[in-house]
């Protein structure tokens, strides 16, 4: 290794290097660059390395660092050599570095562009993933600054750093010389770099999130010293709980002879702790907290749960106040729940965790639950707890988390946690903004194709507190991106709760075909008329007669399911009169024994006020959190009915809860079958065609298509032209006939259109152009509306063309303020509207929809993200409610509609190939029934906007 002295230069420091990243155990580091003024760090890192490590370094023994090595490895020019240090608490941990070389190895300045790498890791903190990390930020700073490819040389015997190389994802060459193993890689980002990436980023936050959901000891800090608070509070709910870990209660006022509160150890600082402390639950006034943090993480605190309030919500002051906190947490290597947070709670048997301001512990169950705001997370709880009187028959909580100004930890982070949580089965999440919305939909789409995710979506107001990317698309296309990503969008948290409790505990529906059965011809004809009008496909209702009993119920439900042409059976009931009429622990046993028989196909029942029927349901399947002493069913002690809370509603507390069965962790296969009762039907038949849309979503997804490759595509010609264009300006809309350049280099024809400022020119453009003709005025108030007469179309010859260009003249004024063209006429078809646009939260989207105010006035447009495979194509053409427009509506003729997708797939290989291509509007595009015909085209450009998916690892700024 090279060790010749440099010269001393100084640049101006790239603070945008600057990251917190998190590692493989789930904490955190600060990825900076190295400056003059880390001397006497890097001195005292070296000496807390192992000599062996330093021997891996060097090559040879190197027991310390010359004044000569400290002055070259803290004295860079950030482009030709550069050292950027993975920091904790302020002290290195670890560093990189690279130096710029030429031909033969010699230290070099740009053109050249490759560089020798070299890593050197603290022996306490390998095996964290430190060096990938470095290493992901090391390329991009690379990348920037001209260099694609670096050369490393190591010993045989560095296995480890061997295997960083290797394991990068990049493209490789390897070489064994002189007994060293020489590694060079290209820096130019690959799939396979991406997924290694996106994989690590995945078990590295979903382990920060658990060592917050299942810490083996927890530290309440702000326990009040009488009775009442938030502190005594959270600490009561914790210990009655049954919370399995070690539980510490901290107050820097209790008396120093104070050593229990309520029977658990108290202390007067966490450092006082002996033993560690892996969460604190922080509930201390704000201005307070900067010391909490410092001790939590002096003393090796793993995660902050921070329930204080007066930061971001309160105002300007509030926000510094968050700022602060948050980057004084990941100083020390600690995630954040909050602040301004209602807690987490954890039902697992070797947990038992409640670390919230909920006094009671829900049951547990197979749903993962996620809110930002403290009262949604109450509402969903309680939902969820309440029996009767709405949905029952339900399965309980795996996980809950509610994160308040969500500074730190966001939804994203507990996605990654529940995406490979063996406790959760479903997904519900409230989300009141999505602050990486880009990021979102990637994690989403990768979850719901193993589990259902289901989220309520704030209109896109950002409550106070929370920063979030601003995002320029309307709320229903954020919306219509989620659903392409297999998010099952709902709008109120009764559909939220509706919709999970479904899939929790029965099997996702094979389609749409839905057999009724029931007691009621009036309640049944109610939901037939609901599966219409939700797209499902209902066979007629069976009535039963108000005289049906329970084996009724089980003759048909079973004939209903082993029917092929049903893919799921919804049962409605109401009360039967006269002493004959079935009870409802009957009824609920004779559905689920049914049910059982078919497993394969879901069963939801309406009732409509049967006060136990809902109760007993949830009973016959042995997973209710008591029995219920009703219709023959007996109550257990400690359950008791809860007034006003609606028709059979109850609750427990959480002293007297019953063991809890074992069938209420169990994996949803090997689970009873729950089933769930609605009180009505248009609830039971959304919460079904959701899972209907979803289970389609499923089988799609198995098959997520492919992005063709088109040969007559010139990136290279196209690339080049833009980078001519952009040279004249930061962001134009380029000419028409540019336009027209650039779109012909993707294989897109835009129909030829030649100005006629005069009548003689619009003859003379028709017969360069040959007739029939349109003539079209492009004024910008009259362009794309045929609507008001601007176009006349089918111009045969030389009279109608100069008639119709007086009537325009009379109509609308002079030629100048028209701007007429003439443009040959396209074959028949029907007129669409393709476009395209780069927001900038969310990306690179493709929207189609009709040409026409009738789709504009009825939001008629559907989306995708970029790049789109063929089954994305395809389906968004059929994705607009006027779709059947061009597939032969009223015996018209079918349009071209392979040639059509293939359009949208050029336009999106466009964009996706060419950042720069910020905005692309084709309007009209003619789809005949041969062929799809561009007549207007335009094209924005503009700098390509950061792409952070594409860069390294890194927490969001703060």
């Amino acid at each position: 290794m090279r060790t010749s002295a440099e010269p001393q230069s100084r640049y101006e420091y790239p603070a945008h290097w600057e990251a917190d990243v998190v590692l493989r155990d789930g904490g955190t580091a600060r990825i900076r660059p190295i400056t003059v003024d880390d001397a006497d760090r890097l001195v005292h890192f070296y000496e807390q390395v192992s000599d062996e490590s330093k021997y891996y370094r060097f090559f040879a023994p190197y027991p310390r660092l010359s004044a000569k090595d400290v002055h070259r490895f803290t004295h860079h020019d950030f482009v030709d050599r550069v050292g950027l240090a993975a920091t904790v608490g302020g002290e290195f941990i670890a560093t990189v570095r690279y130096d710029r070389i030429g031909a033969g190895g010699a230290p070099a300045s740009g053109p050249a562009d490759e560089a020798e790498v070299a890593f050197l890791v603290q022996d306490a903190h390998q095996g964290r993933g430190v060096a990938s990390a470095l290493l992901e930020h090391i390329a991009a700073v690379a990348r920037e600054r001209g260099i694609r490819r670096f050369a490393a040389e190591v010993l045989p015997a560095n296995n480890k750093m061997i295997k960083v190389f290797t394991d990068a994802g990049y493209t490789q060459k390897r070489s064994f010389e002189d007994g060293v193993v020489r590694l060079e890689l290209d820096l130019e980002p690959t799939d396979r770099a991406l997924a290694v990436q996106h994989a690590r980023e995945q078990r590295a936050e979903a382990r920060s999130v658990q060592r917050l959901l299942a810490p083996g000891s927890v530290a309440v800090i702000g326990v009040g010293r009488a009775p009442g608070g938030v502190g005594r509070s959270v600490l009561a709910n914790i210990r009655d709980a049954g919370y399995e870990g070690s539980l510490y209660a901290v107050n820097k006022a209790f008396p120093e002879d104070l050593t229990e509160v309520d029977g658990v150890a108290a202390y007067r600082c966490v450092r006082d702790v002996e033993g560690p402390v892996d969460l604190a639950v922080v509930a201390v006034p704000a201005e307070h907290v900067p010391a909490v943090v410092a001790e939590c993480g002096e003393h090796g605190v793993q995660g902050l749960v921070v329930l204080s309030a007066g930061y971001a919500e309160s105002g300007p002051e509030g926000k510094e106040r968050q700022r602060a906190l948050v980057r004084k947490a990941r100083a020390y290597g600690m995630r954040i729940i909050g602040p301004n947070a209602f807690g987490v709670i954890n039902t697992a048997a070797d947990v038992r965790l409640n670390a919230s301001l909920a006094p009671e512990m829900p049951r547990p169950g197979r749903i993962g639950m996620f809110a930002q705001s403290g009262a949604i997370g109450i509402a969903l709880l309680s939902r969820l707890h309440r029996r009767g009187g709405g949905v029952t028959g339900t399965t309980g909580v795996s996980t809950f988390v509610s994160a308040g100004n969500r500074a730190d930890v966001s939804g994203n982070d507990v996605l990654q946690y529940w995406y490979e949580d063996p406790d959760t089965d479903v997904v519900l999440m409230y989300l009141e903004t999505i602050g990486n919305p880009r990021k979102f939909t990637r994690l989403a789409r990768r979850t719901a194709a193993a589990k259902p995710l289901v989220v309520v979506q704030g209109t896109g107001t950002a409550p106070q507190g929370h920063a979030v990317r601003a995002t320029r698309l309307p709320h229903a296309t954020v919306s219509a991106l989620l659903r392409q990503a297999g998010v099952i969008r709902v709008d109120t948290i009764t559909e939220l709760v509706d919709a999970g409790l479904l899939l929790a505990r029965q099997p996702l529906p094979a389609g749409p075909r839905v057999a009724i059965l029931g007691n009621s011809e009036s309640l049944g004809v109610l939901t037939y008329d609901r599966c219409l009008a939700e797209g499902l496909r209902p066979a007629r209702p069976l009535d039963l007669t108000t005289g049906a009993t329970p084996e009724d119920f089980h003759r048909a439900l079973s004939a209903a399911l082993a029917d092929d042409t049903n893919d799921s059976v919804v049962v409605t009931a109401i009360p039967a009169i006269g002493e004959a009429s079935p009870g409802d622990a009957e009824l609920a046993e004779a559905l689920r024994s049914a049910a059982a028989g078919v497993p394969g196909k879901p069963v939801l029942v309406v009732h409509v006020e049967l006060g136990g029927l809902a109760e007993a349901l949830s009973a016959a399947a042995s997973t209710a959190p008591a029995a219920v002493r009703a219709a023959g069913v007996e109550r257990a002690p400690g359950t008791e009915k809860t007034p006003g809370a609606g028709g059979g509603a109850h609750s427990l507390r959480p002293a007297e809860r019953p063991p809890t069965a074992a069938a209420d962790r169990a994996p949803a296969s090997e689970a009873p079958r729950l089933i769930p009762a609605y009180p009505a039907a248009e609830r039971a038949v959304r919460a079904l065609a959701e899972a209907v849309r979803y289970g389609q979503w499923r089988r799609e997804a198995a098959e997520p298509g492919r992005v063709p490759e088109y040969e007559d595509i010139d990136e290279k010609g196209a690339a080049r032209l833009i980078g001519e264009l952009l040279e004249r300006g930061e962001g134009l809309t380029i000419s028409d006939a540019q336009t027209c350049e650039l779109l012909a280099k993707y294989g897109i024809r835009v129909r030829r259109a030649l100005p006629a400022p005069t009548p003689d020119d619009a003859v003379a453009a028709a017969r360069t152009l040959g007739y029939p003709v349109a003539l079209k005025a492009t004024a910008p108030h009259l362009r794309h509306r045929a609507d008001l007469g601007g176009v006349r179309l089918d111009l045969a010859d030389e009279e109608q063309l100069r008639r119709a260009y007086t009537e325009l003249s009379e109509l609308f004024g002079k030629p100048e303020e028209l701007r007429p063209v003439v443009q040959g006429m396209a074959p028949r078809g029907v007129d669409t509207v393709v476009r395209t646009v780069i927001d900038p939260a969310a990306g690179a989207v493709l929207s189609f929809g009709l040409a026409g105010p009738a789709s504009q006035l009825l939001d008629d447009t559907a989306h995708r993200l970029i790049p789109l495979t063929d089954r994305e194509a395809t389906s968004l053409v059929r994705a607009i409610r006027t779709a059947p427009l061009l597939f032969g509506w009223r015996g018209s003729t079918p349009v071209d509609t392979p040639a059509l997708e293939e359009l949208l797939l050029r336009v999106s290989r466009l964009v996706d190939d060419h950042p720069e291509v910020v905005a692309v509007t084709l309007e009209p595009v003619v789809v005949a029934p041969h062929g799809a015909n561009v007549l207007g085209a335009t094209v924005r450009l503009a700098p390509p906007p950061a792409r952070d998916d594409h860069g390294p690892r890194t927490m969001p700024a703060y």
